[in-house]
């Protein structure tokens, strides 16, 4: 019913304009319609006359023919028939009947990836949609790319050369990238021929790839622009880390589970003779405690509020005793440790109450110098020896068992570790309200409709987005600072490096050294600008951008409706001035573990 309400329109489909499209499609099932003879006799309704199916066979010209009904299909005849529809341009929009388009911008699979059912599912309802309106005589386009995973692609990358005995760190930055490209150019094509073989009429004379050069333009162009609006910016906070791929990842590349773990009681000295009794489970974080929390009507502790507490094993570092209404009196021992450089609640608590952040972590998920003894040990390990320690020493009460919400990555699988680094970021809320609008006013509409209420409360309460990434694939930020010069309050934003040197001479003198950004961008960034940046976009010249954009239909998995879908909104209004696309349609997911499809 709802796939019925997305195909159909005023006009029938055995329109006048039906027939020759479908021949046009199909020369093989349709018969043109001959002159003079009409499309609709009374109380006869046979638009079209169908040859049988048969086994097609080719013949010396390339076009297939079905002599004789086969009692079975030859479907080795698939890719022949195929490659044929492909070459005669039947993908391609045809403009002759002068109606509006219908465009879908296919959800670029990860360079990577390999058939499964999910695709085949989105290239089936979008096939369906495509030949539809293409046969009721509709410029009809559908638009296949691929795009660059970063973080997916470099770890198979990086496996590669660890097979050969490798890594990363041996190679230049040029070195890895190159290699990059070469495993992209023998494997980087599978999942678009997997697609051919389902049969996709997408037109691939128009395919993209997310690090092309047109759409790598649009985003360096998009970073411009969103920073001379004020909408990017630098800065320390905290951010998800994944110490095994040693990059920030975003609240939604980060996958929470719940598992089995260990709730541990510490015994903490109050300055004179008592002791408050925290539980955590996390113990190796408390080298990063500033301050112990309670709730300020729990009367086992208000006469300490305002007290000293000596942290454990830090040869009597200090910390006060302080009060909140966030402390939850019934988790634990109703005494909170707050380490905000490694907890997201704590690091908000720091942020309100003017508490200093104190960092424990390396970026590889040992611990640092402000550890002390515990120098290098490995987060987990340096838990096991700590605790093993405070045993030793009386300061440990007991360890229970506790389920854990644990954050995992999305692509490492990883525990990630909250951990405060210097990351670029979009502010979103500005972006977010005019994406909000559209679906108030109806300008976009989502289907199922009950996913207006989950788009609505995500986009009301979004988080600014990180968009920096600790990763040599991908498409490199366009800021350059200046040599000697503070990096956070220096730097420049330009097109080119060229732009960025011209810049610089003017400000700083002829002699100025400068140096690119490491980091790259998250993929999604570039993603979110798929439907304009795959059409010409940043130039609104473009003939494709004039004739398709706005698309009509984004059609994908609910799954990635935040990661892609609103972000592809907030960026098409901001960009365009206008919706990316007038209709959303979210498909169900397969959840199942052997749901691979292959075909070579």
């Amino acid at each position: 019913m709802m796939l019925h309400t997305l195909v159909s329109s005023s006009s029938s489909l055995f329109s006048p304009y039906c027939s020759s499209a479908s021949y046009r499609l199909n020369p093989l099932l349709v018969s043109k319609p001959r002159r003079g003879v009409k499309l609709f006799p009374r109380w006869h309704f046979s638009p079209f006359r169908i040859r049988p199916l048969a086994a097609a066979a080719a013949t010396e010209n390339g076009v297939f023919t079905s002599p004789e009904m086969a009692k079975s299909f030859d479907f080795t005849s698939e890719e022949r028939i195929y490659n044929w529809w492909e070459s005669q341009g039947y993908f391609r929009p045809n403009f002759d009947q002068g109606s509006d388009p219908f465009v879908i911008s296919m959800p670029p699979p990860n360079v990577t990836g390999s058939l499964h059912m999910g695709h085949a599912m989105f290239v089936t309802l979008e096939d369906i949609m495509v030949r539809y309106h293409r046969m009721k005589g509709r410029p009809t386009l559908w638009l296949p790319g691929t795009d660059h995973a970063g973080i997916a692609t470099q770890l198979v990358v990086e496996r590669m050369l660890a097979s050969e005995g490798i890594k990363r760190v041996d190679l230049s930055r040029d070195e890895f990238t190159n290699r990059v490209w070469k495993w992209k150019e023998k494997f980087g094509g599978t999942i678009a021929n997997q697609i051919r073989r389902l049969g996709a009429s997408c037109d691939w004379t128009r395919e993209h790839f997310t690090l092309d050069e047109q759409l790598s333009r649009a985003v360096i162009e998009a970073f411009v622009r969103l920073h001379e609006k004020g909408l990017i910016y630098q800065g320390s906070y905290l951010v998800n880390w994944s110490p095994n791929l040693q990059t920030a990842v975003s609240d939604l590349e980060v996958e929470y589970s719940e598992e089995s773990g260990t709730l541990y009681h510490i015994k903490y000295r109050v300055a004179g003779s008592d002791y408050l009794t925290i539980a955590t489970t996390r113990p190796e974080t408390l080298f990063g405690d500033v301050a112990i929390a309670v709730h300020p009507k729990d009367d086992r502790y208000s006469k300490y509020i305002g007290m000293m507490a000596i942290v454990p094993m830090t040869y009597g570092r200090h910390v006060p005793i302080i009060s909140d209404r966030q402390v939850d009196k019934d988790f634990g021992t109703g005494v909170l440790k707050i380490s905000p450089g490694h907890d997201h609640n704590d690091y908000l608590l720091a942020r309100k109450l003017g508490l200093p952040i104190l960092n424990v972590m390396n970026k590889d998920g040992t611990l640092n110098e402000v550890a002390g003894l515990y120098c290098g040990l490995d987060r987990f390990e340096a838990r096991k020896k700590l605790w093993a320690d405070l045993e030793e020493t009386g300061l440990a009460v007991k360890k229970q068992p506790h389920t854990l919400r644990v954050p995992r990555s999305q692509r490492g699988g990883e525990i990630i570790e909250p951990l405060v680094s210097r990351q670029w970021f979009v502010s979103m809320e500005p972006l977010a309200e005019k994406a909000l609008l559209a679906v108030e006013k109806g300008e976009l509409s989502i289907i199922p409709e009950r996913f207006e209420k989950i788009y609505n409360h995500w986009l009301s309460n979004i988080k600014d987005w990180c968009i920096s990434r600790q990763l040599w694939w991908g498409h490199r930020i366009p800021v350059w600072y200046i040599v000697g010069k503070d990096f956070e309050e220096e730097y420049i934003v330009a097109r080119s490096a060229d732009e960025a040197r011209e810049k610089a001479c003017q400000k700083y003198g002829k002699d100025v050294e400068i140096y690119q950004d490491p980091d790259v961008l998250d993929t999604w960034f570039s993603s979110a600008l798929w439907p304009f940046s795959t059409l010409g976009w940043p130039d609104v010249s473009a003939e494709d951008f004039k004739r398709f954009y706005p698309t009509t239909m984004l059609e994908t998995g609910h799954d990635i409706l935040f990661f892609w879908v609103a972000r592809m909104v907030m960026m098409g209004i901001e960009f365009t001035g206008t919706i990316p696309f007038s209709y959303i349609y979210l498909h169900g997911l397969i959840r199942d573990s052997q749901v691979s499809v292959v075909h070579e």
